[in-house]
C-alpha cells in the first residue's frame, strides 16, 4: 500500500524520497495499514489519493507549503490535500475561517466549495503530517510512521529549495516545522483556523498577502488565491 513499487508518485518526489520507502518504519507502516484493511476499517483518503498532495504539486514547482495535521475523518471529506474537501462536500469549519481570512486579507469573496486543487496546481503543497485516518477517529493513524515520512518531506523542501513560504498554523504545525531555515525561506506562524482558536490570531494574520509579496520579491509568480468552481 505504501511500498515504492506499488504507489504512483510524481517523479521528482519519488527520487527525493526513494530511500525512505526502503526503511523499516515504512515497512511497519505498510503492515499496519494492511492490518487495518483486513479488519474492515474504513480508511481515508482512498488509497489512490494518499499521496495526492505530492502528485498534485511536483517538488520542482513548490512555492508555498500549508501544513495540516491529519485527514478529515468523515465519509467523502478527505482527498489527500490538507484542509481541502472534494466538490459537493460541505465546507468544514476550519476551512470556512481560512476563507474569512482570505476575504479580510485580499478581498476575495468566499467560494461556494472547499476544493483547493487550484492552489495545489499553482505550487501550494497542501501537506498533512499524517496521511491516513480511520473513519470517525481523528488522529487514529498518528505515531505509526507517517510523521517520519512527512518530516523528511519538509527536510527535502528546506534543503533543496529556495525562497519557499511555509504557513504553520497552530502549535502542532509550528513544532513540526521547527527545523525550517528561516534565513532561506519565509516561515509564517499563527493560531490554527479551527473555530476554537481562529480568533486568537488566525483571523488577521495576513499570511496570504505576505506570501505573495515574498514570492514576488524573489522573482516568483504570486498565487491566485481565488477559487473558481472546482469540477
Amino acid at each position: 500500500m505504501v511500498d515504492q513499487a506499488s504507489i504512483q508518485l510524481e517523479p521528482g518526489w519519488r527520487e527525493a524520497l526513494a530511500e525512505e520507502f526502503d526503511k523499516p518504519y515504512m515497512r511497519e507502516l505498510k503492515a499496519f495499514l494492511l492490518e487495518q484493511k483486513v479488519a474492515g476499517k474504513n480508511i481515508y483518503p482512498p488509497g489512490p489519493l494518499i499521496f495526492n498532495a505530492l502528485n498534485s504539486t511536483p517538488l520542482e514547482q513548490v512555492k508555498v507549503v500549508i501544513l495540516g495535521q491529519d485527514p478529515y475523518h468523515g465519509p467523502g471529506q478527505a482527498h489527500g490535500l490538507s484542509f481541502s474537501v472534494p466538490p459537493g462536500v460541505a465546507i468544514p469549519p476550519s476551512l470556512r475561517n481560512i476563507f474569512k481570512e482570505l476575504e479580510r486579507d485580499l478581498g476575495l469573496a468566499p467560494p461556494r466549495h472547499g476544493c483547493l486543487e487550484s492552489w495545489a496546481g499553482q505550487g501550494v503543497l497542501l501537506l498533512n503530517a499524517v496521511l491516513t485516518v480511520e473513519q470517525s477517529l481523528a488522529g487514529s493513524h498518528a505515531r505509526h510512521g507517517w510523521e517520519r515520512l512527512t518530516s523528511r518531506i519538509i527536510e527535502v523542501l528546506n534543503e533543496q529549495c529556495e525562497h519557499l513560504v511555509f504557513m504553520l498554523w497552530g502549535a502542532y504545525a509550528q513544532k513540526k516545522g521547527a527545523q525550517i531555515d528561516a534565513s532561506r525561506h519565509l516561515v509564517l506562524t499563527s493560531a490554527h483556523p479551527s473555530p476554537l482558536s481562529a480568533h486568537r490570531g488566525f483571523i488577521g494574520n495576513g499570511h496570504f498577502s505576505s506570501a505573495n509579496a515574498y514570492l514576488q520579491k524573489h522573482g516568483r509568480n504570486p498565487v491566485d488565491w481565488s477559487l473558481p468552481d472546482c469540477r
